[in-house]
């Protein structure tokens, strides 16, 4: 049994359910936008079809167009042109081709040795370890699978590991926002009580001009954000606007309103 199972059998869950879901598409629902900037609910199949393909060693489909705004760099030109090739699919063409690829990379992921889980290589990270390239491939195919529920107005955010990587990440990104981004001043503190499944408490403190992650901090701090886990992961995810997650009224905001308000707009980091 390899150290790193529990991301193929992640993977193995997260793609059924994705799969699952075409059951519930008509032809025309793969034209609904999803939450995924500049993405249909066929594009965001598509997309993860063309990426499982190019990890598996197919070259990217010759893209002729202008790219659309939503690209941002060369993997981002690279997902656009798996996603502009597979334009004219049906649900059954999806079904078909989804099943397939995804069948090939869990057949490929369950056979590899545990020196080829530790390999560094390319990833839209830079080089890593290959466990951590396919985490990555399960963070983005978890988020994914929200996105075409959310289109189909099916929103239930899946549990499991895919949702435990998901929220780890975004946890992870906040000292780099708070500190960096926002550009908070020294000494500023920022608590986070997410609540829900995946409930925790995220504390940073300003200390000599960097941001760090606290256990706990023990005054009150200068901004303090409570709200769902399943709103801040889509903010993080630059899945909603600043100002959507700071109306929700399932968000609560205490301290610095301009703080607030500079940590909203920054928190979109994985798009």
């Amino acid at each position: 049994m390899s150290t790193y199972e529990w991301i193929t059998e992640g993977l193995a869950g997260v793609w059924s359910s994705t799969e699952a879901l075409l059951e519930f598409c008509s032809e025309a629902d793969l034209d609904r936008p999803s939450p995924c900037p500049g993405w249909s609910v066929r594009d965001v199949y598509s997309h993860l079809i063309g990426f499982e393909l190019f990890g598996q060693g197919q070259g990217t489909p010759r893209f002729t167009d202008t790219f659309p705004p939503h690209v941002k760099n060369s993997v981002g030109e690279m997902n656009e042109a798996f996603v502009a090739a597979r334009r004219s699919y049906s649900v059954a063409d999806l079904r078909s081709e989804f099943l397939d690829v995804t069948g090939e990379s869990l057949r490929r992921l369950r056979a590899l040795s545990e020196e080829k889980w530790m390999e560094v290589g390319w990833s839209p990270e830079g080089e890593v370890p290959y466990h951590r390239y396919q985490e990555t491939r399960l963070f983005d195919s978890w988020i994914h699978l929200q996105d075409i529920r959310d289109a189909l107005l099916m929103p239930a955010d899946d549990h499991g590991t895919g949702e435990e990587v998901v929220i780890n990440r975004c946890e992870s990104a906040i000292p780099y926002i708070f500190g960096k981004l926002v550009r908070a001043p020294e000494a500023a503190t920022l608590r986070i009580y997410l609540s829900g499944r995946l409930a925790r408490e995220i504390c940073v403190r300003i200390e000599n001009g960097r941001a760090a992650a606290q256990t706990s901090l023990g005054d009150t701090p200068s901004l303090e954000v409570t709200t769902p886990a399943a709103l801040f992961w889509r903010r993080v995810a630059g899945r909603i606007s600043a100002e959507a997650f700071l109306a929700s009224t399932a968000v609560h905001v205490e301290g610095s309103a301009e703080l607030a308000r500079k940590f909203a707009e920054n928190m979109a980091v994985i798009i």
